[in-house]
């Protein structure tokens, strides 16, 4: 009789993953996951003290997959840097709808504002490229991406299917409309806040 299968972390780790790719986070649990792997839930149960720590690692493992996609689109060079970063969203959003779920779409715990931390990374690059205050590149960012994160949650909702020719065209519209108004001759937050023509 031959011996049986070690099932490792990682083994129960990237069973999860699918698990939240076909069926979403809620339907991560002991069950599907033995299920998947075709064994008890006791090696699962060996390798991890709960669910919730299997939960935490698929998390990373997602983020892991998104950082791998501004990774390769930054690398591709067809958008400048800061328009790629859109766009590694946008499709990461169309191709891994689950994930970004997961990651983006999920309620947060109000103490961790996972979005300031990004934006602290991002702001230089906006501020340097367009000569603006740091405070002007990071309401400059806020703007940019509530359009992004928008697109990309149509992806995900199914709400609208816009293609990657015309979300590039879109973030090209609203950054050269932002830089316009963030470089131009009526910045006055006063304008901003009570204009819309």
């Amino acid at each position: 009789m031959p011996p049986p299968v070690k099932i490792t972390k990682e083994d129960i780790v990237n069973v999860s993953l699918d698990i939240v790719r076909e069926n979403g986070f809620s339907a991560l649990n002991a069950r599907n996951i033995a299920k998947k792997l075709s064994c008890s839930t006791q090696p699962i149960f060996t390798n991890f003290n709960s669910i919730s720590e299997i939960k935490d690692e698929v998390i990373i493992k997602a983020q892991g997959i998104y950082s791998d996609y501004v990774d390769m689109e930054s690398k591709k060079k067809i958008y400048p840097l800061y328009k790629s970063y859109g766009m590694a969203y946008i499709n990461f959003a169309r191709n891994e709808k689950e994930l970004f779920r997961l990651i983006f779409m999920e309620q947060r715990d109000e103490n961790k504002d996972i979005y300031v931390d990004y934006v602290s990374k991002v702001t230089p690059l906006i501020k340097n490229s367009l000569g603006i205050s740091e405070e002007n590149a990071k309401m400059f960012h806020t703007e940019m991406w509530a359009c992004v994160h928008g697109i990309a949650v149509m992806q995900v909702t199914s709400f609208a299917n816009i293609d990657e020719k015309t979300a590039s065209m879109m973030l090209t519209d609203l950054y050269l409309g932002l830089k316009s108004r963030y470089t131009g001759d009526d910045r006055s937050v006063e304008n901003r806040t009570t204009q819309f023509d």
